[in-house]
């Protein structure tokens, strides 16, 4: 699961937007299929470029080290060069992005990760449409067009951004699983969705930052799967929750980070 927090009142519709009754012009959220509230924080420009910075310096180093160890070879030795050059100024986002969480080496190093916009994982085609059209973010020249962009976007998503759907956000580091309610796990009625599924899970996982209130709002959308209302079929929901999670003996173990 992302490390996302959620808020105590929901948004209507299935849009994202920015939260601007919180005063936080960097607050983003969105409203799930399930009606469960994400959040999370994006990024300005200054910490997207600290980190590109750091980014550009490994490239640099690699591409050092690659000369020096090509100088013998000749014209087939620049070549290689040309090459490698070519493929880290372009692809090497792109390897850490989809391998690695999100984050290159330098945008691990301030927090950051970059996401779809929906907030889920982002994915091949995102990551290679965001990065090879930072060649449009650098016009006219020295990245004028993508801070532009940013500036003027409410979620600061340069050009590459808006083409991919994406966004980039702060992640959360070491946090550490609420605990989980105390009920003995039970096994999901049969031909239970999806959908219903990932509602139930996240339902039983933020049962420690949800207020009872919020938990039994989200209790009450998924009625049907239990045929209960109120704290008997919040307590089904969560004894459903434990059994999707792994558990089978009353005694699971939250391993999510």
């Amino acid at each position: 699961m992302q490390n996302f927090s959620a808020p105590s009142a929901s948004s209507p519709g299935h849009s994202a937007d920015v939260a601007d009754d919180t005063g936080l012009d960097t607050l983003y959220e969105i409203e799930t299929p399930e009606g469960i509230d994400l959040t999370a924080h994006v990024a300005g420009p200054v910490p997207r470029i600290l980190a590109y910075s750091v980014d550009l310096f490994y490239r640099t180093l690699i591409l050092i080290a690659l000369g020096i160890a090509l100088t013998f070879a000749g014209k087939t030795g620049v070549g290689v060069w040309l090459l490698a050059s070519f493929l880290l100024e372009w692809f090497y986002p792109v390897v850490f992005e989809i391998f690695r969480g999100g984050q290159t080496p330098g945008k691990r190093a301030f927090g950051l990760a970059v996401v779809n916009d929906n907030l889920t994982p982002v994915g091949w085609g995102a990551s290679i449409m965001r990065n090879l059209l930072r060649f449009a973010d650098f016009l006219p020249f020295g990245y004028c067009a993508g801070m532009l962009s940013m500036t003027l976007s409410g979620c600061f998503q340069r050009l590459g951004d808006y083409a991919a759907g994406t966004i980039v956000i702060y992640r959360e580091q070491g946090v550490h699983a609420t605990a989980l309610p105390n009920v003995a796990p039970a096994p999901p009625p049969r031909g239970l969705s999806l959908a219903d599924q990932q509602a139930i899970v996240s339902l039983t996982e933020r049962s420690g930052v949800l207020s009872q209130a919020r938990q039994q709002e989200l209790a009450d959308l998924i009625q049907p799967v239990t045929g209960k209302s109120g704290e008997p079929g919040l307590r089904q929901l969560f004894a459903i929750g434990h059994w999707l999670l792994g558990a089978r003996d009353g005694k699971h173990q939250a391993d999510t980070p």
